[in-house]
């Protein structure tokens, strides 16, 4: 007897022992994605005692020919799965069909000219069109189209002097954050020799016949794209002269790590200039321009709050602020006593988020954000509220006017509501459509829910849903879930044609509200930031679950998607709750917690992230989520697509170059891990549309192949 039992003891663990080597050879064969082998060196980095591998810091020098090779393989492995997905191009076809439809910008009057942005359809370039009077016919004022054959120059702003005569506009290339400053006479379309180079992160200020303007140093030969941005200066610039002689107006060489903007009032007699140390928090300061040897004036000397000049009436400015205001008040202040302490309510804080402020015709529009969706109010100077103003649906408002006309623009676009740009008037509150829709697409046929799913502090939250009628909540939907979650940015319903075809094919588009954005205000913004980052992506989770519970679809049938920060977020999501997904899209992510702060502009997301040089408890906390650095052997991760742009100086490529060899060196995944790296385009602004239709094509291509979808 014992013996016999021995015998089918031994003879089952032989059983297991073959069925397990099957089951691992199995999957060593089915993940053989053909992966290049880039180098792994032996760097590796000190912090506070713990040493961290960095093989592949190699990669953050662009241009070798070691990444070179890397680059060019990766994308020859895209390309040959995605043309393996039957539907590509039927699907980029159908794209190209919905983006193609008039786009129209909010229009903004100057001085008896309005002025307007449109794209017919499918250029890569929005077009600039005056109407030198309200009634005349639109002409082309600039074409960014014509800049270069395949539209990778973009235009940023433009801004109109007081007189109407010159419009001072900046360029970028190939998506990345240089901008070069030009300038034109608008009656004739004259470019003048004036040029400004080695702009980024700056407006421009006209006063009389100059503007202010903002800029960094050259930056060392051959590492444009890459080198820390210090020493921000404001200098002015009189048309006519060359820029070496501009002067300048501000600097602060004992805080290089400080951002400076200028603007002036629509009148030209106040400069204002903002100084910030990271994405959150501003000093300002004020000078009138009309009093000869009159200096600068402050009204906040630190960084904790934000504030914004809406408007000058009289001798008061007034600005929308969350100082001692989590949802943000509207005040006015006394030039005399501009400090904090002599502000004045206009319109105090409420219980849903002041998100803007416009003076149009002598009153103030206000929009608010309530649970992740705009209403908006017209208040008299005083801060009486005099009505509502009626918006269609759950969805987001634009307003464009100016304090001493009654005319003014406005805008609405939802999930299901493309772009509509209204003409009104701010004493009746009549309006008209000046530029409706024209796509082809009938919203009637899907729905836009509200759903509410509890966060990890027991919070009620919103996650917009989006789904073609009569679906059936049977578990077993295809759901692309997206969020951002980060820096104080809200996430509210916007019309995008690209998800057309995902919902066309039955999919559900889930959009969620998290933690770190500005939904609810600034305290919900610092609820997931620095040792509360963790927060966000429980957040992420949470939602993920409630689709799940609440059988909307299954983790097999589940996608997530972001960008920039919100791929810190798919990719800290994918590295912790691998079995929740099937598959992830991290597009232009920062993924290498530890170095972020040192290329670029990193820095300056401090105040959000930390960093890993602060402390050792800060190192600890962001070595604990850092995408890069939890990625581990023998775990079976969901299918992954990295995307990233060689131009892209907000989100160095480095990050997702990284990521992805080091996820393509451990996964055992049946699943692939892929990356799509375009050319001559930065972190997404300025993209041409063509390049979007193709990126869009091949990212729902993945999603849609994944999930399993048919066409």
């Amino acid at each position: 007897m014992k013996l016999h039992y021995s015998f089918i003891y031994f003879r089952t663990n032989i059983f297991f022992a073959v069925m397990l080597t099957i089951i691992f050879m199995s999957k060593m064969w089915a993940n053989d994605f053909g992966y290049p082998q880039p180098e792994r060196s032996e760097q590796s980095e000190d912090y506070f005692g713990t040493t961290v591998a960095d093989p592949y810091r190699w990669m953050e020098t662009n241009g070798t020919p070691e990444l070179t090779a890397w680059i060019d393989a990766e994308n020859q492995l895209t390309e040959q799965y995605l043309r393996t997905i039957p539907f590509r191009d039927s699907l980029r076809k159908r794209l190209t069909e919905v983006v193609n439809y008039p786009k129209y910008s909010l229009p903004w009057n100057r001085t008896g000219k309005r002025f307007f942005f449109k794209n017919d359809g499918l250029q890569n370039q929005s077009v600039l069109y005056v109407l030198d009077e309200p009634d005349a016919k639109p002409r082309v004022l600039l074409d960014p189209n014509k800049l270069s054959e395949d539209g990778t120059v973009s235009l940023q702003r433009a801004v109109v002097s007081k007189d109407g005569k010159y419009l001072a506009y900046s360029l970028a290339r190939s998506g990345s954050d240089w901008n070069e400053i030009n300038v034109l006479k608008i009656d004739s379309g004259e470019k003048l020799l004036d040029q400004i180079d080695w702009v980024k992160f700056s407006g421009i200020a006209w006063h009389g016949g100059g503007f202010y303007y903002s800029r960094y140093n050259a930056p060392p030969e051959g590492k444009k794209l890459t080198a820390k941005n210090e020493n921000h200066k404001i200098f002015f610039h009189q048309l006519g002269t060359d820029q070496k002689d501009d002067l300048l107006i501000r600097e602060d060489r004992e805080h290089p790590l400080r951002n400076r903007s200028a603007k002036t009032d629509q009148e030209e007699r106040y400069l204002f200039i903002y100084e910030s140390e990271s994405t959150y928090g501003n000093t300002l300061e004020f000078k009138n321009l009309t009093q000869s040897g009159a200096v600068f004036q402050t009204a906040v000397n630190d960084f904790r709050s934000e504030q914004e000049v809406v408007t000058v009436l009289g001798d008061t400015f007034y600005l929308l602020t969350d100082r001692n205001a989590s949802n943000k008040r509207l005040v006015a202040v006394n030039p005399a006593n501009p400090q904090p302490e002599h502000w004045t309510d206009i319109i105090p804080e409420s219980d849903s988020l002041l998100q803007s402020v416009h003076c149009i015709g002598g009153k103030f529009i206000a929009t608010y954000l309530k649970d992740a969706a705009n209403i908006a109010y017209v208040y008299d100077v005083t801060g009486k509220r005099l009505r509502e103003i009626e918006l269609p649906t759950l969805g987001i408002a634009g307003f464009s006017g100016n304090k001493d006309e009654t005319e003014f623009f406005q805008s609405f676009t939802s999930y299901l509501y493309p772009t509509v740009i209204y003409r009104c008037d701010i004493e009746t509150g009549k309006r008209s459509e000046l530029f409706p829709s024209e796509i082809d697409f009938k919203p009637k046929n899907y729905v836009t829910e509200r759903a509410w799913y509890e966060n990890s502090a027991g919070k009620k939250v919103p996650v917009f849903l989006t789904y073609k009628k009569g679906f059936l909540r049977n578990g077993n939907n295809p759901v692309l879930l997206y969020g951002y979650g980060g820096f104080n940015i809200s996430v509210s319903p916007a019309f995008s044609p690209y998800r057309l075809p995902f919902l066309e094919h039955g999919g559900i588009f889930a959009h969620a509200v998290l933690r770190g954005g500005g939904e609810y205000g600034e305290d919900w913004h610092q609820a997931g930031t620095k040792l509360k980052k963790q927060k966000v992506f429980d957040d992420f989770a949470a939602v993920a679950e409630f689709l799940i519970k609440e059988r909307y679809t299954l983790p097999e049938k589940l996608a997530i998607q972001g960008g920039s920060n919100g791929g810190l977020l798919v990719g800290a999501s994918v590295t912790q709750r691998p079995t929740l997904f099937r598959a992830a899209v991290i597009q232009v992510g920062v993924l290498d917690m530890l170095r972020y702060h040192k290329a670029t502009i990193g820095w300056a997301w401090a105040t959000d992230y930390g960093t890993s040089e602060e402390s050792k408890k800060m190192f600890e906390y962001l070595f604990r989520y850092s995408p890069l650095h939890n990625i581990k052997s023998g775990v079976d991760y969901p299918a992954i697509l990295v995307t990233t742009s060689d131009h892209d100086d907000r989100v160095v490529p480095a990050h997702s170059f990284k990521f992805t060899a080091e996820m393509q060196a451990k996964s055992t995944s049946n699943y692939p891990a892929y990356i799509r790296i375009e050319t001559k385009a930065g972190h997404g602004a300025g993209k041409p549309i063509s390049k979007q239709i193709e990126e869009s094509a091949d990212i729902w291509a993945f999603i849609m192949d994944q999930l399993g979808m048919k066409w």
